[in-house]
């Protein structure tokens, strides 16, 4: 009988860690979905993998379901039965849970594949634009032809950034949360002056990273800046370094742990986002609330964020930086915006699901 089965959020996401010990896929999601199952326990959670892990598998991860299809550098005829096997098995999990709905990461293959089963069957469809996918250009759009009721937004810039390019509004925002207890107490002291953290991609320009310290470095000649992360620019920008004789001012640490990049944080006094485009960067928060000031472009949130200083062009991010490294060495008191826990219930409440949640 329907009253039996248990009450399921179906998850579609591209990516997932392929166990709990992977910290390096996908840290924003990850965290959030592992709050979602403490914050409701008896709410069945399964999540579906379309790309990584490179392998097809089912496996537990903190006591959520994962199915992965491992079609990550598959030709088109294997993503195409990939297609057909999800679908079978959106079917399959329909006839044994009582599915509340499906929430779909990212305005993509996955919220087309959630779409075209949710219609089929009447039952409710969310899709979360995270980023990019909310560019001009998202060739999902016409084929999903969503309402805007349909949508969650990471930040108010992503409501503005969909709006402007599709002329849908985003009826919904549930923003980007970090995990605290991750934050371990470290006594030493903040001696790293500027720090980064991303993939090495145009998109993020760390050129301009680079550059800044060329030029703070005539101020204060033995700056210290770091950036964690690996990405196709990591050759080109220590080359920069190196050219800019910067040797001795800046280091790529590359590819670290979660845990590695919020230790990092909390040495540093600032903590600098040059990317040119950002729903909503979770290592902003992450660096608020290691205590660091934050320096970035792009402004997420319409109210004003404690310590996270927007720059309108090079210019006036170089200004900040200079009053920024101006000021006394301090330690910050955290800054926490938005809890996980609360936007794990903002997004439990778009579903049909009166099971309370623990505070």
């Amino acid at each position: 009988m329907e009253t039996n089965k248990r009450k399921t959020l179906v998850i579609l996401s591209p990516g997932f860690p392929e166990n709990e010990a992977d910290s390096t896929c996908l840290p924003p999601q990850q965290i959030f979905v592992k709050a979602l199952k403490e914050v409701y326990p008896e709410l069945n959670i399964i999540v579906l993998t379309f790309q990584y892990p490179f392998f097809s598998a089912k496996y537990d991860w903190h006591g959520v379901r994962v199915i992965s299809f491992g079609g990550k550098n598959k030709g088109r005829l294997y993503r195409l039965f990939m297609n057909v096997r999800i679908l079978a098995t959106l079917r399959k999990l329909r006839r044994e849970e009582q599915i509340i709905g499906l929430l779909s990461f990212w305005f993509g293959k996955c919220a087309y594949l959630g779409n075209l089963f949710t219609k089929k069957y009447h039952l409710k469809h969310y899709s979360w634009i995270l980023g990019q996918d909310a560019k001009a250009g998202n060739k999902y759009f016409r084929k999903i032809n969503p309402e805007g009721e349909s949508l969650i937004a990471l930040s108010d810039f992503i409501v503005r950034e969909f709006s402007k390019n599709y002329g849908i509004v985003p009826a919904h925002i549930v923003p980007v949360g970090i995990n605290t207890s991750l934050f371990k107490q470290i006594n030493e002291r903040r001696n790293i002056d500027i720090l980064g953290a991303g993939s090495l991609i145009p998109l993020k320009q760390y050129r301009i990273f680079i550059t800044m310290i060329s030029a703070l470095k005539e101020f204060h000649p033995e700056i210290k800046a770091a950036i964690c992360g690996d990405g196709p620019e990591r050759e080109e920008l220590q080359a920069l370094i190196e050219l800019m004789k910067l040797d001795d001012n800046v280091v790529l640490l590359g590819r670290l742990t979660h845990q590695e990049v919020l230790t990092y944080m909390q040495k540093s006094r600032i903590f600098l986002h040059p990317s040119d485009y950002e729903g909503f960067g979770a290592v902003c928060l992450e660096a608020l609330y290691a205590g660091a000031d934050v320096v970035s472009f792009v402004k997420p949130m319409d109210t004003a964020i404690t310590n996270w200083h927007i720059a309108a062009d090079k210019y006036e991010m170089l200004q900040l930086l200079k009053q920024l490294l101006a000021q006394p060495i301090i330690s910050r008191q955290p800054v926490l915006p938005y809890t996980i826990q609360d936007n794990a219930k903002k997004m439990i409440g778009l579903f049909d699901y009166n099971e309370p949640a623990i505070s």
